[in-house]
């Protein structure tokens, strides 16, 4: 990653980064593993109004969703806003009364795999209309494994299991996040910002954000001189990303390490984005 490295990383194949595929077969399945083994579906998922048998139904009808998508069905799914898109999480669990560990388990992978094989047949060129926006076909692979990890380590936290997040994926999820994070800017918060920030994943995965006029910007590329610099740990950037995890305790445990000219503007970063 950086200047010369894509956020991919090299070798691609199609429209499926080197890696991502596997990890998006490799998460589906840990998923319905989670289910499999005897899931309570009627415990609460901490921190949501959901169930697990919800979080689930969910969870398989946003891979069918991302399959028809890649497959080039045109789907409406909100507007791009967080009320538009929980609203129509809210009416598509209303419609698709499957709860059942079993049934969810086979349509979370089968509906994975479908993406994957629409994505790869279709190739690199054009754009697809996701809920985020439009996104070249890689990016939307990298939104698939995003939200899979996101819900799956919902369901490993409901049914006191591992989570399947670990510093390769949150890699691969690198490619969607700077894709969305303009498009999920809390405009009320970047008002009379002008700040230069390099996010720095420990282990490798960096990139630069920009904020001026109330608009940010993203590049693979890290500035030449940032205002403020952040290292993190990558489980860590996800979970935060993702809304699953504040700052401070982070900052506490050493998981986040600021410095640049400017370390102050550190803790306003997170409090920039809305997550969807």
């Amino acid at each position: 990653m950086g200047g010369v490295e894509s956020v991919a990383g090299p070798g691609v194949r199609g429209a499926v980064p080197e890696g991502l595929g596997v990890a998006i077969r490799d998460t589906a399945e840990e998923i319905a593993a989670l289910l499999r083994a005897g899931a309570g579906m009627e415990l609460r998922v901490p921190d949501s109004r959901w169930s697990v048998g919800e979080a689930a139904a969910h969870l398989a009808l946003a891979n069918e969703l991302m399959a028809d998508i890649a497959a080039g069905r045109a789907r409406g799914y909100g507007d791009g806003t967080p009320q538009s898109l929980a609203a129509a999480n809210e009416q598509g669990l209303a419609a698709f009364g499957e709860r059942g560990a079993g049934p969810l388990a086979g349509m979370i992978v089968e509906q994975a795999g479908a993406c994957l094989r629409a994505l790869e047949e279709r190739g690199t060129e054009g754009t697809v209309v996701t809920p985020l926006g439009p996104m070249g076909p890689d990016v939307l692979g990298s939104y698939l494994l995003t939200h899979m990890l996101g819900h799956g380590y919902d369901l490993a936290r409901a049914l006191g299991r591992t989570h399947m997040i670990d510093r390769g994926r949150v890699r691969l999820t690198l490619p969607f996040l700077m894709t969305v994070m303009p498009r999920v800017t809390d405009t009320a918060r970047t008002a009379g910002l002008s700040a230069c920030y390099a996010i720095r994943l420990w282990g490798g995965g960096r990139f630069g954000v920009r904020v001026a006029g109330g608009a940010v910007s993203v590049d693979e590329r890290l500035p030449e001189r940032a205002d403020c610099t952040i290292l993190i740990e990558p489980v860590t950037f996800l979970l935060m990303a993702l809304g699953r995890r504040g700052q401070w305790g982070a900052l506490a445990q050493g998981r986040i390490l600021v410095g640049g000219r400017k370390p102050w503007l550190a803790p306003r970063f997170p409090a920039l984005f809305t997550a969807p």
